[in-house]
């Protein structure tokens, strides 16, 4: 009796093993050192690897030569709290492909191949406290609502990119930054850059090496000039002129004028037909009388 207990635990063990392994099975080519983590760094995939754990938490896929992410990708790791993408081939991320990462605390989406950040494509990460998007050197578009909802970002890179300007509008939506990255990117000295420059001012300290290292080039002849040698009285001259945004403001405002002026005028000349109509009604009726 004790011979069969003797030869039944170790069968118990390693079918007990068996399970565990299977229930954390780790992708082929990735090293898993914990049940939480995958890592699957420098090993050339072409896409995202099979057979993730549902219940992962870091998934580490930079130095690959993935091109995309599909947008239902996040639907199935809910746990997912750090992501590193970096040194991929990704040239564009659709929006919503992270609307529900509602745990995700880091993402890293720098030297990849993407060319614009859309609206919508970080919406309802609010969870999300620092994203990488430096060293995209196609990079030169980031729309106003790229970053509405990300509450809780405290660090943004987006420096070593091809930006020429950038809204400060997308910079306003980020109530907890701390830290932002712009520098390495080819700014133009013109009046659209005008406000983002005054919002580097007042917000040194959120640059980690001030206005140091960052550039901007005239319009005209194309020459750079440090940021730290430029002052508020450098864009004096923008002062006067209408962005596009103020130029269409204008426009439906004055349309919106004339629309009410018409409406009012055809209200008024009915009004006179009335009132001279009834006068004509009422005086015939004197004359009868």
């Amino acid at each position: 009796m004790l011979s069969c207990v003797h030869w039944l635990q170790p069968l118990l063990a390693l079918l007990s093993s068996s399970l565990v392994s299977c229930g954390h099975s780790c992708p082929p080519s990735c090293l898993c050192p914990d049940h939480h983590t995958v890592d699957c760094t420098g090993q050339g995939l072409t896409r995202l690897p099979d057979s993730i754990p549902l219940d992962i938490r870091r998934l580490l896929l930079s130095d690959n030569w993935i091109p995309w992410i599909p947008s239902d990708f996040l639907v199935l790791y809910s746990d997912l709290v750090y992501l590193d993408l970096r040194n991929n081939s990704l040239s564009r991320v659709e929006p919503g492909t992270l609307s529900t990462s509602s745990r995700l605390v880091f993402l890293d989406l720098g030297s990849n191949n993407l060319t614009e950040i859309p609206s919508g494509t970080f919406r309802d990460s609010r969870s999300l406290i620092k994203l990488r998007l430096g060293n995209n050197p196609y990079l030169s578009m980031v729309s106003m609502d790229a970053f509405l909802g990300l509450t809780s970002l405290r660090e943004l890179e987006l420096d070593r990119n091809a930006l020429s300007g950038l809204d400060v509008e997308v910079l306003s939506q980020l109530p907890s930054l701390r830290v932002l990255r712009l520098e390495g990117n080819p700014w133009v000295c013109n009046c659209n850059f005008a406000k983002l420059f005054l919002w580097l001012l007042e917000n040194q300290h959120k640059l980690p090496t001030g206005m140091e290292g960052m550039e901007c080039s005239l319009p005209v002849d194309g020459r750079q000039l440090p940021l730290s040698m430029l002052s508020e009285d450098s864009f004096r001259e923008c002062r006067g002129i209408l962005t596009l945004t103020d130029y269409l403001i204008v426009i439906f405002s004055g349309i919106c004028v004339s629309v009410a002026a018409i409406m009012a005028s055809f209200f008024l000349a009915c009004t006179l037909t009335c009132i001279q109509r009834w006068s004509k009604f009422t005086n015939k009726d004197d004359v009868d009388e």
